[in-house]
């Protein structure tokens, strides 16, 4: 009887287990995350060099060192492929907003879970990662770009309001809470992320700064306009 068949039927042996990494990856994951992070550099960079206009799939591809099929399993196209740190991005937001305390306020629950991501040395956030910030920038000027990023955003926003929601332990579709906190949150955030991408010199501080400025604007307008309610 060998070894496999000692451990099991179907169960591979011990030393056959696939070698996993500290984040929980085996192989297999490690592989495509990583060409799933080369063909969005590729897209980006070609993006940004060329215009969208004159970018396509197979370019993409080639600079990734893939085929066209592979790019395929990955995206729907060449603005799904530039745009994927922005998906991974409200990902991870939405990932530290599970995490902050139950008894925390909805809105510096999600005010927190931004800091969290800008800060998080593990998994650099836009303003740590080259050529960003540009093509952030171009997503104004571009349609389709835009387009696409909307729809990243809306995506995550819905998550976002299904988190705070499972908090206050309500329905969103009868309770207005989860998305007026979303939308304020979150929109604080967006504004913070165009005025970055669009400024000159006086923006190059850390984006974190920026956004905290931000935040800081809707807690005091939040504050001015409490003694006219009600």
């Amino acid at each position: 009887m060998n070894k496999a068949t000692e451990s099991g039927a179907g169960t591979p042996a011990a030393g056959n287990l696939p070698a996993t990494d500290r984040s929980g990856e085996d192989r297999r994951q490690r592989k495509a995350r990583q060409t799933r992070e080369a063909l969005a550099d590729a897209a980006i960079d070609l993006i940004l060099e060329h215009g969208l206009a004159a970018v396509t799939v197979e370019a993409i591809a080639e600079r990734a060192d893939v085929t066209r099929r592979t790019f395929s399993r990955h995206f729907s196209g060449k603005e799904a492929a530039a745009l994927d740190f922005t998906r991974a991005d409200g990902d991870r937001i939405n990932a530290a907003l599970r995490a902050r305390p139950a008894d925390e306020p909805p809105l510096a629950a999600y005010h927190a879970a931004v800091r969290d991501w800008l800060t998080a040395e593990e998994a650099p956030a836009l303003h740590r990662r080259a050529r960003r910030r540009e093509l952030l920038a171009l997503v104004d000027t571009e349609p389709a770009l835009f387009a696409a990023y909307e729809r990243v955003r809306v995506d995550a926003q819905d998550e976002s309001v299904r988190i705070i929601a499972d908090r206050l332990g309500t329905d969103p579709a009868g309770d207005q809470r989860p998305a007026v906190v979303v939308g304020a949150a979150a929109g604080v955030l967006t504004a913070a992320l165009r005025s970055w991408a669009r400024g000159g010199h006086e923006y190059d501080a850390d984006l974190a700064a920026h956004v905290e400025q931000a935040y800081a604007v809707l807690t005091g307008e939040a504050a001015l306009a409490a003694p006219h309610i009600g």
